[in-house]
């Protein structure tokens, strides 16, 4: 999925809660991916995994894997691999797993309607404490077990659940003015839906998920895809024509994130 880093911009880097080591931005980018397959192989009852197993799962060669992994001091038994409880504390501690973020979703449509049920799900690390609306119909319906609010009631919200994510689905012609009540009632990280380039200040981390320009790009090579050719691979990471100062709502940020070395 297509996002942005705010701030730092490509390729920032962060510290290890275990052995206080620089962590590329990169290697952050894969460990939900990792924590993903561990948690997939830790339900199908293993108790441990081998580097080579993950970097399967992952998408990934097996020497990333290990050097990832290592950046929270986690080392495997040759021949044996990486405990699979262990290895899931970690990397859940590394992305600030181990409590649940507060998050409040501004939108209450489809969308912000199926992340509200998708968030209530046990386990995720995040917890959806309000959703607010500018349509009176809705207020004081709920989702599921989440109140709809007026927006108006906004940084009261904020302040009272102690929320630090917010999670825009609005059209895009009021996400900025979301983005800016966000910001306003002090909340540091924006997850943003809506198809638009948003601008906030830099202390604030925003990221961008636009599904429209997933599927624009996917179907820019299923066009070129003849019958009884293979479809036209995407460019790596550094010929990638998103690349660039431009391509904050491009595909190429996740792409370049997870094959950096």
């Amino acid at each position: 999925m297509m996002t942005e880093d705010r701030p730092g911009g490509h390729g920032p880097e962060f510290h290890s809660a275990r052995t206080g080591d620089a962590i590329p931005g990169a290697t952050v980018a894969r460990l939900p991916v990792y924590l993903r397959a561990v948690v997939a192989e830790r339900d199908a009852g293993a108790s441990t995994i081998s580097s080579d197993r993950l970097a399967e799962l992952a998408g990934v060669n097996a020497a990333k894997v290990r050097k990832d992994l290592s950046f929270l001091g986690s080392y495997g038994i040759r021949g044996v691999g990486y405990d699979v409880t262990r290895l899931m504390m970690e990397m859940s501690r590394q992305l600030g797993l181990s409590q649940d973020w507060p998050c409040v979703i501004v939108g209450a449509g489809n969308l912000g309607a199926a992340l509200v049920n998708y968030l209530a799900g046990a386990g995720r690390g995040f917890s959806v404490a309000a959703s607010v609306d500018a349509d009176a119909d809705e207020w004081g319906t709920h989702i599921g077990a989440v109140a709809i609010h007026s927006d108006d009631v906004l940084p009261r919200l904020v302040a009272e659940g102690a929320i630090v994510i917010g999670i825009i689905t609005t059209p895009p012609t009021v996400a900025q003015d979301v983005a800016d009540q966000l910001v306003a009632a002090g909340v540091s990280s924006i997850l943003n839906f809506a198809p638009v380039v948003l601008s906030v200040p830099d202390w604030v981390l925003l990221r961008n998920v636009d599904l429209a320009l997933e599927l624009q790009v996917l179907s820019f090579y299923q066009g070129r895809t003849r019958p009884g050719s293979s479809p036209e691979a995407p460019p790596d990471a550094g010929s990638n024509p998103l690349d660039g100062p431009a391509a904050s709502l491009g595909v190429s940020a996740d792409t370049r994130l997870a094959r950096e070395a």
